[in-house]
């Protein structure tokens, strides 16, 4: 199965065991419920921005809909190409690292992840602008930044491609808070 339909059908599993329907996803991601419709069924390829918006209204963090087989895959954003590179769970929070390339001339802003949600972002080549919409700061080779990812956040290469490793780090519900 490709990654349209494992991603879709991963979608469908984690709605129906919140007992969420089709229309409140909708209604909680901000899209529409054809699209809903065509992701649960692989027939529509995700976007970053779309299967964030989908793992924050579910409560959840990204890699909860990127099985093994998928985790490898690139996924891209309107200025974000990402893949994942490990994933690290405990008792406290889960934590996902990603190779990112952001996109010259792109800019992607993604939604408040859920609450505590915190971003690190390393760059390895190239400038890029990233953290709070509107406090968005640049970011030099070598050089690192991090935001609380629970609030409206960019990301945008000014200069020409940027290659980063970026650390999303998502409290378990029940766990202590990520720090700031």
């Amino acid at each position: 199965m490709d990654l349209a339909g494992q991603v879709g059908r991963r979608l469908r599993e984690l709605r129906t065991e919140q007992g969420i329907s089709l229309s409140e996803l909708a209604r909680r991601s901000g899209l529409g419920k054809a699209t809903l419709s065509e992701l649960e069924s692989g027939r529509r390829n995700p976007t970053l921005e779309t299967l964030y918006a989908l793992t924050t209204a579910l409560s959840t963090h990204l890699t909860a809909v990127l099985t093994p087989a998928t985790a490898q895959a690139e996924v891209s954003g309107g200025a974000v190409d990402a893949v994942l590179l490990e994933r690290y769970q405990d008792d406290e929070a889960t934590t996902e690292v990603f190779r990112v390339r952001v996109r010259a001339g792109a800019l992607q802003e993604s939604p408040a992840h859920p609450p505590g949600t915190t971003e690190r972002i390393i760059v390895l080549g190239g400038t890029a602008r990233v953290g709070p919409t509107g406090a968005a700061t640049l970011v030099g080779p070598g050089r690192q930044a991090d935001w609380a990812a629970d609030v409206p956040h960019e990301y945008s290469a000014p200069d020409g491609d940027a290659e980063a490793v970026l650390v999303v780090r998502y409290p378990r519900p029940g766990g202590a808070a990520a720090p700031r």
